[in-house]
């Protein structure tokens, strides 16, 4: 089963993908990289939403495993979405890309707070909205944050860069007879557990009927490719019995 006519999206980008090939951080070529193809897509009149892990700085998860404060941490790992955000922010606009950061914890300074009939004007205007801090509390992934914002914005499917080209029925880093999924329904995704994204996420997903495209985003130029359904990618999608 392929998507229909796409007119608007959101991209989730997990933050250890800003890292390129350094162990930490944020590496400014890979983010000009991602900067041009996002351009590319959006120069083919496709609105688009963006959404950042933080991983790539910090992950409030592993704060928590290390005897931190759950909800700080994961306060913590807001901030860092919210620093990719305006990072890539600058490298869009370096190219000429009008791109607005909507933040669910308000930082008037730096950016504007989520209200969605302005991030809706953004997007009609043409311009990227990037979503930062996930959906403004803890205990909340930023997929499921991604998955919300996708929700509310009324996108036409989800697509997730990955470090791998799709969805896998085991870890295919350490199972080369990994199979991996065209296309996979959601209540398969939850029953096997596929680690597609949170649980949560999917389930919103599910109900909302926003497809979830999962593709690899190191692959350079795999993002236009993908959005016009080709390349290597699984969908996850309700499919018919």
């Amino acid at each position: 089963m392929s998507l229909p006519p796409l007119k608007r999206v959101l991209l989730k980008l997990s933050g250890e993908v800003l890292m390129g090939n350094q162990p930490y951080g944020i590496d400014t070529d890979f983010v000009a990289q991602m900067a041009e193809e996002l351009k590319a897509a959006r120069d083919t009149d496709l609105e688009l939403c963006l959404v950042i892990g933080g991983g790539n700085i910090f992950r409030g998860m592993a704060g928590a495993a290390k005897g931190m404060d759950r909800a700080q941490a994961d306060y913590m790992g807001m901030l860092a979405t919210i620093m990719n955000a305006l990072a890539m922010q600058s490298a869009l606009e370096k190219i000429g890309v009008e791109t607005r950061v909507q933040s669910a914890i308000q930082m008037d300074e730096v950016c504007e707070p989520v209200i969605r009939r302005r991030a809706e004007r953004h997007l009609q205007k043409g311009r990227v909205v990037i979503f930062a801090a996930g959906v403004g509390a803890p205990y909340f992934t930023t997929d499921s944050g991604a998955a919300l914002r996708a929700a509310e914005m009324k996108c036409d499917a989800l697509f997730k860069g990955t470090s791998v080209d799709g969805v896998y029925d085991d870890d295919p880093k350490k199972n080369a007879a990994a199979k991996r999924y065209e296309n996979v329904d959601y209540d398969t995704v939850l029953a096997a557990n596929l680690k597609v994204m949170d649980a949560s996420a999917v389930a919103l997903c599910r109900d909302n009927a926003i497809p979830i495209v999962v593709f690899s985003i190191r692959e350079r130029g795999n993002l236009a490719s993908v959005l016009a359904g080709e390349g290597t990618q699984t969908i996850v999608q309700k499919l018919n019995a």
